[in-house]
């Protein structure tokens, strides 16, 4: 072989090295972008746009709000997310709900409420949501009602402890089931 081949052929193989090179960092680059690019769990439920996405099943609504639940007692919302997603939950609430709850003074308490049980050193770990199939649903008054149970594990200062609460929803005009209140499971009568 002519040593101008050779030369030509070591020079092509060396750009060639140094293309392929290239072309991993620039891929190794990209994947570490899109890894930081990753929402957290607070944009993602910050982001549902509940005017044109709005959970279909008395279940799936439940999921949601636990989900903002999550995200304000799970520690790590700061005060204009837990705002936010206060806000967001107002979006769950019944008509008679929201008039009865300021909206001022509701995200007043929950920013309290939320301050205090840091403060405790607790944090909502998980939350489970009722199977579709053990949703109570009724009729008073001339509007459907649908009654579920959500459990709370919620750990202070290394303790978990688990409560219950029954929540009773109420379907509007849009045929949206929507928060119209809550209250402990011990303190409710079975029906």
């Amino acid at each position: 072989m002519k040593k101008s081949t050779v030369r030509i052929t070591v020079v092509f193989v060396i750009l060639i090295i140094v293309v392929v090179g290239y072309y991993t960092y620039l891929s190794g680059k990209s994947k570490d972008a899109a890894g930081d690019a990753k929402m957290t769990e607070i944009q993602i439920a910050l982001s549902r746009d509940l005017a044109n996405n709005y959970p279909p099943t008395v279940k799936e609504v439940m999921k949601y709000y636990a989900d903002i639940q999550k995200c304000l007692y799970g520690g790590a919302a700061t005060d204009e997310e837990i705002e936010q997603l206060g806000l967001k939950a107002r979006e769950l609430y019944d008509e008679e709900l929201l008039e009865n709850n300021d909206e001022t003074m509701n995200l007043l308490q929950l920013k309290a409420e939320v301050e205090s049980f840091q403060a405790d050193e607790k944090k909502m770990t998980a939350i489970s949501v009722s199977a579709s199939n053990n949703v109570e649903t009724f009729s008073e008054d001339g509007y459907d009602f649908a009654r579920i149970q959500c459990y709370y594990t919620i750990v202070e200062k290394g303790q978990s402890s688990h409560t219950a609460t029954v929540y009773l929803l109420r379907q509007d005009e849009n045929r949206r089931w929507k928060i119209y209140g809550w209250e402990l499971a011990k303190n409710v009568n079975p029906q």
